[in-house]
């Protein structure tokens, strides 16, 4: 079962992979347009677009242009710690757009010159979800999955359920809380963290791989963003998109998902949560 796992991973790498030039998304990126995609690459780009409409463009699979400047910047020696110029990253936004994106089973077409999707913000949880599901049908019922995301099947050898561990952002090698992992009404199966501290381009903690695709810089709302969902997917798109949405507009994000929860790091260090789902308020 673990080298099906494995195999399975493998497969998914290339079809969502940016560093692999054969993967399908990056011959989509690479000439803008894909006929006979393969089944999951129009599943998970189907939803990070449904993801971009509930966010407001907060959430945007299209970032990439923006991302590739951030990453050819700081290459550079001497590059200036805070980031592009303004001008080059008005230029790569020009190439941002979620609306211009057409996707059906039969093609995905990008519709701006230059634009390129990733999917690195919702590709783990993804993958996360497609293991659980193998190794269910295989009849395995009491598992805990990390993939870089979290997700829980059953319960743990005690017969409780599974529990994970948050990072605190300002020491990740130390665990800020826990929460239960579990299939009942108050505890979702899967867990995603997001935060900055994992991805930084250069000196400055400010400058990080999570976007706002409106003003081309870093969200620097919160420390991090855990979410807990009933699939991992949905908390790693989340926990991304919650990272980047103003704080103001977390509440009604959060409407749209009644069994998601979340927990938000300030920039304190404080831990407010849960907020959403049955149990809890923003």
């Amino acid at each position: 079962m673990i080298e099906q796992c494995v195999a399975e991973i493998d497969r998914l790498e290339s079809v969502f992979s940016l560093y692999r030039p054969d993967s399908a998304l990056s011959r989509l990126n690479a000439t803008g347009v894909l006929a006979e995609p393969p089944s999951e690459l129009v599943e998970l780009v189907s939803f990070s677009l449904s993801l971009a409409q509930a966010s407001q463009g907060a959430f945007d699979p299209t970032v990439q242009p923006l991302l590739s400047l951030y990453f050819a910047h700081f290459a550079k020696p001497g590059a200036s710690p805070s980031g592009p110029s303004a001008d080059a990253i008005a230029q790569a936004r020009q190439r941002i757009g979620f609306a211009d994106v057409e996707v059906d089973r039969r093609r995905i077409r990008l519709g701006r010159p230059g634009a390129a999707i990733t999917l690195n913000g919702v590709a783990q949880g993804f993958v996360t979800d497609r293991v659980a599901d193998l190794l269910l049908a295989n009849g395995f019922g009491n598992v805990l999955i990390d993939l870089g995301e979290g997700r829980a099947l059953g319960r743990g050898p005690d017969g409780q359920p599974w529990r994970a561990a948050v990072a605190d952002p300002a020491n990740p090698d130390r665990s800020l809380f826990e929460l239960a992992l579990g299939s009942d009404r108050e505890q979702s199966p899967a867990l995603a963290t997001s935060g900055g501290y994992g991805t930084r381009f250069g000196t400055d903690p400010r400058v990080h791989h999570l976007m706002d695709p409106h003003s081309g810089r870093s969200a620097n709302h919160y420390r991090s963003v855990s979410v807990t969902a009933p699939r991992a997917t949905l908390a790693d798109g989340l926990s991304t998109t919650l990272s980047i949405v103003p704080p103001a507009n977390r509440t009604p994000l959060l409407a749209e998902y009644p069994l998601v929860r979340a927990w938000f790091v300030d920039k304190a260090g404080r831990v407010i949560g849960p907020v959403g789902g049955r149990i809890g308020h923003a």
